[in-house]
């Protein structure tokens, strides 16, 4: 079992990333011989925001009058009237089974007027292209949208006209998504969900939001309760395109009144602005390449700033998970503290189950490498309903990993062979990657089924 160890250590460890291979596009029928299907998300379990309304329309106003570089936008805009999408471009199979699947959400959830065209002008295009395609124009971008665009030659040729300017922009009309054909179903998905909110609805990015895909963190990967609370306030028929932040600061109260009323009862919390400085220091952290030092000395400051503004929030955390990262091979025992401390702040913090659930993850790639992985299972079982409900299927897979190796530690050899097949599907979903999958399913073949109780 020491490969087995090795390798579910070394995905938990790695944060659950693989190289990805391109999908099929949906001309083509997928046909993977040995591999299990991918599996699927089904059911989307959304919690429902909980905080104060006070504070979610402070947000709403903060969402929609800057872009993520901080630069103000003068009017509040949006759609005016039904919203038909089309997608275009080497699409996949999951692709267009997720957009369904989003599009279903956004009717249902936020009462967004939105459907897909086959053709013709759509006022959101949604154009599969290459992973190169989009780096050779935004190099740190997964995807993106823009303004005025109904095809990613269009936007190539006319990206420095004023057409392509979001501050002067009065209303949406018409607006392209570039998203990879050539990531993981996963990835792509959550592309979809990011895009189109930021298509629909907020342009900014918010570090102080827990619960919400508008936030660099990355750590919810499908729209929340809170994000189509966003994004149905949006296309309240109190609002129009045009209107100043002013005459939006004095409606938005009321609109989520009505439509939250259980906001109006929970405590309001102070305004609590992140500072550029912090916002810098974490991306660069995150940056691929800049060297670990660097990296650590920017996560370093970050969490200098969060205590110098009396931060207990996630935010105060998310540094000592970027230091616990960046040293888990290097010092695991200071990787470990990282984490500890990362958690003593989201365990007094709300809706911060999925950043825990992180956590979670690589806390028990320690717990397996000491042999005390059945000790730990509570924990991950905690942790697998938690990312279930958040539809990450990458996290999932490891967890169940994890899962099943605990299980083989703890002499239950038959249950934890089920597991791991379990997390096979989960895999495809999630890495999107046969490299990895075919390793996890070498591994599940010479996994010793009846040496052992179970």
């Amino acid at each position: 079992m020491i490969r087995w160890a090795a390798l579910v250590f070394g995905l938990a460890l790695a944060g659950c990333t693989a190289v990805s291979v391109p999908e099929p596009p949906s001309r083509v029928k997928p046909t993977v011989e040995g591999l299990p299907p991918p599996k699927a998300f089904v059911t989307p379990r959304p919690t429902p925001p909980g905080r104060a309304n006070a504070d979610m329309a402070r947000d709403f106003v903060s969402l929609h009058f800057a872009l993520e570089s901080g630069t103000p936008l003068p009017v509040f805009t949006r759609f005016e009237g039904p919203v038909t999408v089309r997608l275009t471009g080497q699409v996949t199979p999951s692709m267009q089974q997720d957009l369904t699947r989003l599009l279903n959400r956004l009717r249902r959830e936020a009462r967004i007027d939105i459907r897909q065209i086959p053709d013709g002008q759509a006022n959101i295009t949604i154009e599969a292209v290459t992973q190169d395609q989009i780096q050779d124009i935004l190099p740190q971008a997964a995807c993106f949208v823009v303004p005025n665009a109904s095809s990613f030659e269009e936007y190539s040729r006319d990206r420095r006209k004023k057409k392509s300017s979001w501050v002067r922009l009065q209303d949406r009309q018409r607006l392209g998504i570039f998203i990879p054909y050539d990531a993981s179903p996963q990835e792509k998905r959550d592309c979809l969900h990011e895009e189109i909110a930021q298509a629909l609805g907020p342009l900014n990015d918010l570090y102080h939001l827990p619960d919400s895909v508008f936030n660099d963190d990355n750590i919810h990967t499908v729209l929340t309760g809170f994000d189509m609370l966003m994004l149905r306030a949006a296309y309240s028929p109190d609002l129009r395109s045009g209107m100043s932040r002013e005459q939006v600061e004095a409606v938005i109260p009321g609109i989520l009144r009505r439509l939250n009323p259980n906001g109006e009862v929970q405590p309001v919390g102070p305004p609590s602005e992140t500072p550029r400085e912090w916002i810098r220091a974490v991306q660069k952290s995150l940056n691929p390449n800049r060297n670990v030092q660097a990296r650590l000395r920017s996560a370093q400051r970050a969490a200098q700033i969060g205590h110098e503004q009396g931060w207990t929030d996630h935010r105060r955390a998310y540094p000592h998970y970027l230091m616990g990262r960046m040293g888990q091979f290097d010092n695991p025992q200071a990787a470990l503290r990282e984490y500890d401390i990362a958690l003593q702040f989201l365990r007094t913090s709300p809706s911060t189950e999925v950043h825990q659930a992180y956590i979670t993850t690589q806390l028990g790639a320690y717990a397996l490498a000491q042999g005390s992985g059945p000790d730990f299972l509570p924990e991950l079982d905690k942790a697998i309903d938690v990312m279930t409900r958040a539809e990450n299927a990458s996290q999932l897979a490891t967890l169940l990993l994890l899962k099943s190796e605990a299980l083989n530690q703890a002499g239950r050899s038959t249950q934890a062979r089920s597991v791991r097949l379990d997390s096979l599907g989960w895999a495809r979903y999630g890495f999107g990657s046969e490299t990895v999958v075919r390793s996890l399913m070498q591994e599940v073949a010479e996994a010793p089924s009846n040496n052992r109780g179970g």
